[in-house]
């Protein structure tokens, strides 16, 4: 496990410099590799994608220059239960000098990566919570900087990207923005589109399947068949055709604010119901001797499953509904 998350993070490295950025006028490209890369393998994707939105997300704050050339990246923002990880600033002396203290959920790869973007709760300098967020980086290798034990991972889906909680303690950290500038960031739109870029490609994987098993001989290709991979094609040319049109309008300089929060909704609701619908059209089209008997697609199933659920479901769907309205616009969105 340990080699295949050195090669993925090697191959992130490489593709850091390679792929162009978001919002500059080839977004479509590279969504297009990042659909390519959950084809192949949605934890090498899932190891990679974070690495790349980490560059986008120092290039969008003007802070290449943090970007070394043998650094590999995370991305650390989820929230989860108690307290939260705080940001206390240096005071009077060293206004610009920022530790971390707290813990911090969900931090994927964190005893493997060198650099990670983190969000934090900002105090002022007597640690008093001001009630805002807000983004820094952070190096892994201050001894302040303890993650949890790998052993607290026993998902099957996406086994090799360990995810653990971790526990901070005086970290110095670099700021990237002002106070919530990270949630407000047009960007902030753009990497969630990013990662259903990689869900797309998950989900053609596992559909991919289907296809193989009826260009098989022996295989009699029945209307169920048919009807199976019909069912594929209009779920996934749907997903993509959304994608492709989410790309164009972030790069036309329609995808920030409002309408951006309203693209991303669309796009990860629209690729995760895809991506749910194909793991049931594929499951009820070839029965149960791919999921008792070839390793590979269970492994695909179950890390698709995981990966999606970083979607909210119907929470998302009410929360599209509501930005599309608060939108104001007097013509309706289709």
């Amino acid at each position: 496990m340990r080699r295949f998350v050195e090669h993925a993070l090697e191959r992130a490295r490489v593709l850091g410099w390679e792929l162009p950025p978001p919002g500059e006028g080839a977004t479509r490209e590279l969504w297009a590799e990042l659909t390519a890369l959950g084809r192949l393998d949605l934890a090498h994707a899932r190891i990679i994608e974070p690495h790349l939105d980490a560059l986008a997300i120092l290039r969008q704050a003007g802070r290449e220059d943090l970007a070394g050339t043998d650094e590999t990246w995370a991305v650390w923002a989820a929230e989860g239960p108690g307290e939260p990880l705080l940001a206390v600033p240096g005071g009077v002396v060293a206004p610009e000098a920022w530790t971390l203290t707290g813990s911090k959920p969900w931090c994927s790869l964190a005893d493997s990566v060198t650099r990670a973007v983190v969000t934090a709760h900002v105090t002022d300098e007597h640690g008093t919570p001001t009630g805002h967020r807000r983004a820094f980086v952070v190096a892994t290798d201050h001894p302040g900087f303890a993650p949890e034990p790998a052993s607290e991972w026993i998902s099957h889906g996406l086994a090799e990207v360990t995810t653990v909680p971790v526990s901070f303690e005086h970290v110095p950290v670099e700021p990237l923005g002002a106070d919530e500038w990270y949630l407000t960031r047009p960007g902030f739109a753009w990497g969630g589109m990013g990662v259903a870029a990689v869900w797309l490609g998950g989900a053609q994987a596992v559909a991919d399947l289907l296809w193989e098993q009826l260009g098989h001989p022996r295989r009699p290709v029945d209307e169920a068949a048919l009807t199976a991979l019909g069912r594929l094609d209009l779920e996934l040319g749907a997903a993509r055709a959304v994608l492709d049109r989410a790309a164009q309008a972030v790069d036309d300089g329609d995808a920030a604010g409002d309408r951006g929060a309203a693209w991303a909704l669309r796009v990860r609701r629209t690729v995760a119901d895809a991506a749910e619908s194909v793991i049931s059209v594929v499951s009820r089209a070839t029965g149960p001797g791919p999921l008792t008997g070839n390793p590979a697609h269970v492994r695909r199933v179950e890390s698709l499953q995981v990966y999606i659920r970083q979607d909210h479901a119907e929470r998302d769907t009410a929360a599209l509904g509501r930005t599309l309205l608060e939108l104001g616009e007097e013509d309706t969105p289709w």
